[in-house]
């Protein structure tokens, strides 16, 4: 019972930030998962639940995505994001990480996806909250190059989110169009991701039938819907110097959190 209500909950706060922030929820509840399933199989249950709020999210906000940055952004990350889903396999075999020991006893385990992510996400955090850099916008021929980055790494380990909205927050869209564009593009990742996951899960000789975890997939999916619904209800009343400040805080936060290993 605390497994489930510990998703729930993660689920429900998350999905209610990154409906602003264009990232949260699966940086936030992929540990959860974590500590109930195999960290791959983690991966793989929060890109589904990401994915099915990212769904739940655009038949709601599907009118006001900017079509031309959905596609210039979208799809270089889908192309990037089979690179990193396909290297996330390769990480899974080699199990490559650096420890921290005292008296034989590890405090922190960071690995060197987590060493990369956590320094952009810092890098990134400097822009939206430094005042000499808030100002600051991507010309839109940039948007290729970013998702090229988040797809890449949303592929990788799920972190997609963060270094997407550090671009989009830049390109002058309306809190709306940030948002419902920044869902879109995340579906379009995870859609991605997910198939390549499970492919690989497969090649491997598993099967998702076999897979224990999904009432807790489907309750992280629930939860997250209904985060959403109330994030949506407030959305005319943010405006888009709020989403910055807040797209920069959680950035450097989850940043320090990843390159300290204490996520």
């Amino acid at each position: 019972m605390s497994a489930y209500i510990a998703v729930a909950l993660t689920a429900l706060i998350a999905a209610g930030l990154t409906l602003y922030s264009g990232f949260g929820l699966g940086t936030l509840l992929l540990p959860v998962f974590a500590l109930f399933f195999p960290v791959e199989m983690a991966v793989v249950a929060t890109a589904m639940v990401h994915g099915a709020n990212n769904v739940f999210k655009i038949s709601l906000l599907w009118r006001q995505a900017d079509r031309q940055v959905v596609l210039k952004f979208g799809l270089p990350a889908i192309a990037a994001a089979i690179l990193g889903a396909l290297l996330l396999g390769w990480f899974v075999q080699s199990d490559s990480s650096l420890t921290y020991e005292v008296d034989e006893e590890t405090f922190f385990k960071i690995t060197p996806v987590k060493l990369v992510i956590g320094l952009l996400m810092i890098g990134f955090a400097l822009f939206e909250l430094l005042p000499r850099f808030r100002d600051l916008e991507f010309d839109r021929r940039f948007l290729p190059l970013g998702g090229i980055i988040s797809g890449f790494f949303g592929g990788l380990s799920g972190h997609q989110g963060a270094l997407r909205s550090a671009f989009l927050a830049k390109t002058g869209l309306s809190t709306e169009h940030f948002v419902a564009s920044n869902a879109a593009i995340g579906f379009l990742v995870d859609l991605t991701r997910i198939t390549i996951y499970l492919a690989l899960f497969s090649a491997a000789g598993g099967q998702m039938g076999d897979f224990a975890g999904w009432p807790l997939v489907m309750t992280g999916a629930v939860s997250a819907f209904c985060g959403v619904l109330l994030g949506k209800r407030y959305l005319h009343k943010v405006k888009m110097t709020s989403v910055q400040t807040l797209v920069g805080v959680l950035l450097f936060a989850v940043g320090l959190a990843l390159v300290t290993g204490i996520l």
